[in-house]
């Protein structure tokens, strides 16, 4: 068996590599996985499911490992990632249902697992074209807001989420699990938020930002002249004076009952259909 290290110190092979042991040091790498600061140091992440797989290796993602229970072995679609993942040069563990339930940490994990090369896109190359909608979230720091954000940007056909400040990590295990898979159809940048004021101010957009003071109804902002960025605040404190003073326009979205705000995820999806909703009647008209 041919084996060497890679540039990130995972093993790659010609083969099927079976393992069922803890102490492997490549199972030992993966559970890693789990710490942002390995992450970070490796650009990898998980992800979990055969159907995620399937998605990732369609969509261009580099894999850089697959791991299936020995219980998936032989049915169709496993053999097939198994081959393709080979094919480019990548590793594949065939391992016991133990170790797979460790690497995920659930009792009743899914039986296939993809370790994928993180992919963020530069927020200088882009530059966003009429019809588009983008979300910028400042500071979030909820895995599940995120990932929950990020997929129903997919379902509303956003074309990218824009992470300003030290918001929480989009590959970690929480937050892509949230995304049900839409983490590698929906682009991901990250800046601070000087640069987004620089960014916005030349990408020809408008910025729609919801805030408690804002004075208008979300229902009636322009969503149509310009490509749209909805700006969003950090789930406790909201946003901050320096980036709700730079936005086109500040939205309230009118609440009764005794609730004074909505959930972030909540909030971003109802901005993301009604700014959807505005460009499919203009597509109609």
């Amino acid at each position: 068996m041919n084996t060497e290290r890679s540039d990130h110190g995972i093993s790659r092979v010609g083969q099927v590599k079976e393992v069922t042991s803890l102490a492997n040091p490549i199972i030992k790498e993966i559970r890693a996985l789990s710490q942002k600061k390995h992450r970070d140091e490796t650009h990898s992440f998980m992800a979990e499911g055969l159907k995620l797989v399937i998605d990732a290796l369609d969509l261009g993602w580099k894999i850089r490992t697959l791991v299936y229970a020995k219980a998936a072995k032989g049915k169709p679609q496993v053999d097939e990632v198994a081959a393709r993942t080979i094919a480019k040069g990548a590793l594949v563990l065939e391992v016991s249902e133990k170790v797979i339930s460790t690497i995920t940490r659930r009792d009743n994990p899914q039986m296939v697992v993809g370790i994928f090369e993180q992919r963020y896109r530069a927020l200088k190359d882009i530059h966003p074209q009429e019809g588009e909608t983008y979300v910028a979230l400042d500071r979030v720091r909820d895995p599940g807001n995120l990932g929950t954000i990020i997929r129903t940007a997919d379902a509303a056909g956003a074309s990218g989420v824009i992470l300003l400040g030290d918001a929480t990590d989009p590959y970690s295990l929480e937050t892509v699990r949230a995304t049900m898979g839409s983490v590698f159809a929906v682009p991901i940048a990250r800046a601070s938020a000087e640069d987004f004021i620089k960014w916005q101010k030349s990408a020809g957009v408008r910025v729609v930002a919801t805030h408690l003071a804002g004075s208008v109804d979300y229902r009636t902002v322009d969503y149509r002249s310009k490509p749209v960025v909805l700006l969003m605040g950090n789930e406790q404190a909201g946003l901050p004076v320096e980036l709700a003073r730079e936005a086109g326009a500040l939205a309230r979205i009118p609440q009764s009952g005794r609730a004074d705000s909505l959930n972030l995820a909540i909030a971003t999806g109802i901005m993301l259909f009604e700014a959807r909703r505005h460009l499919l009647t203009l597509d109609a008209g």
